[in-house]
């Protein structure tokens, strides 16, 4: 598909991210080539095993231009920042930017949940919403991807068919009209595309 229309009056201000098997990987390949000034934040959510620490944002931060860290209850993001949501905690943004993070109840079987990631970034950015699905197995990412489009915003997906695992991209792709759907290795290129010249939270 073509690229949205970048004329539109509301510019991005956030980019979110969902992945599950083969994501570590995934995630590797488009943060090592974001550029160091990117210019909103980037919150991420990868399923990890809820049973044991993670080394997640410190391997990204080694490898990417970008600050990468573990995201904080109550902290609000920055540009030049991806935020990673801890084991076991659903990641969501409040208003004005403001990370939570919650107990509550498994979505689809994870915690954290993709979808629910992209329904708080839905509901708090609407048309500044950017969204992106990578590889996984299962559903997760899919109703928020629904939300996501029908409050103006957009929906990127890793191509199902060069994907690693490609049940999460397949079911976003099943579900909603993608706006962009783009081998892995195309994905970093087009987040710098669209969110050129815009502004933070």
């Amino acid at each position: 598909m073509s690229a949205p229309s970048r004329s539109r009056a509301v510019p991005y201000e956030i980019v979110a991210i969902g992945a599950s098997a083969g994501g570590v990987k995934a995630l590797l390949t488009v943060l090592e080539a974001l550029p160091a000034d990117f210019p909103v934040p980037l919150v991420i959510v990868q399923h990890l095993d809820p049973h044991h620490d993670t080394v997640l944002a410190e391997l990204l931060d080694r490898r990417s231009r970008l600050r990468v860290k573990l995201a904080e209850n109550g902290e609000v993001v920055e540009s030049g920042m991806a935020y990673v949501a801890p084991p076991d905690r659903h990641l969501l943004i409040g208003p004005g930017g403001e990370l939570r993070l919650s107990e509550r109840d498994k979505v689809r079987f994870v915690r954290p949940s993709v979808d629910l990631l992209f329904e708080s970034v839905a509901e708090v950015c609407g048309p500044a919403a950017l969204v992106c699905v990578l590889t996984g197995t299962g559903f997760d990412g899919s109703a928020g991807a629904r939300a996501v489009s029908s409050h103006g915003g957009t929906v990127v997906a890793e191509d199902p068919n060069t994907a690693e695992f490609k049940g999460m991209p397949q079911a976003v792709a099943n579900s909603v009209a993608v706006d962009l759907t783009l081998p892995l290795e195309g994905i970093a290129d087009a987040l710098v595309a669209l969110t050129g010249g815009t502004r933070s939270l």
